[in-house]
């Protein structure tokens, strides 16, 4: 399958060059959507695939007509959108219809018939706030949708409890779900 990974501002970041890895040895064709924030956690030249930024959408330059319109083209390019790890932010914006980046922009424009994958990373006192579920719900409510669900230790922040990304073979096999 054709996977499009977004990936957005979690510390879980650090691991995207390993879930890649993951998808493409389960036979999975990659590419990346980076928040601004996400590229706090790595460098995109490291990857071995394809990574999307808003710039790539938004070059600067005026819009000219015909030219390419990434946040559909990805859509239409993939079988399945996985966001992993999904942060509380970008969890919020999706779950009210916002698009203010490249990530969200496909999100919205992502076709309900084609499976959504998320793997949310977030602070314990985050992933616990009634919002978060909510937020999950109407996720499901919208999209062929399956959660990956975090997972309890020590965060970054010193924190304990749920919040730490999946684990990656878990992911994997959520997106494996769907062949």
């Amino acid at each position: 399958m054709k996977i499009l990974l977004g990936v957005t501002g979690s510390v879980a970041t650090t691991l995207v060059s390993k879930l890649i890895s993951q998808l493409e040895s389960a036979g999975h064709e990659v590419q990346v959507v980076a928040t601004k924030w996400s590229l706090y956690f790595f460098e995109p030249a490291d990857l071995s695939v394809r990574v999307w930024r808003d710039e790539d959408e938004w070059s600067g330059a005026i819009y000219e007509k015909n030219q390419p319109i990434p946040h559909i083209d990805l859509r239409e390019w993939a079988d399945l959108l996985l966001i992993a790890p999904l942060s509380a932010n970008t969890l919020a914006k999706m779950a009210n219809g916002l698009c203010d980046n490249l990530l969200t922009s496909v999100a919205r424009a992502w076709s309900r018939d084609k499976p959504l994958v998320v793997a949310p990373a977030m602070n314990t006192v985050m992933w616990e706030h009634p919002a978060t579920e909510q937020h999950l719900d109407q996720l499901q409510v919208w999209f062929r949708f399956r959660a990956v669900r975090p997972i309890a230790k020590r965060l970054a922040c010193g924190d304990e409890g749920i919040g730490a990304l999946a684990r990656l073979d878990d992911i994997v096999e959520a997106v494996n779900v769907y062949r």
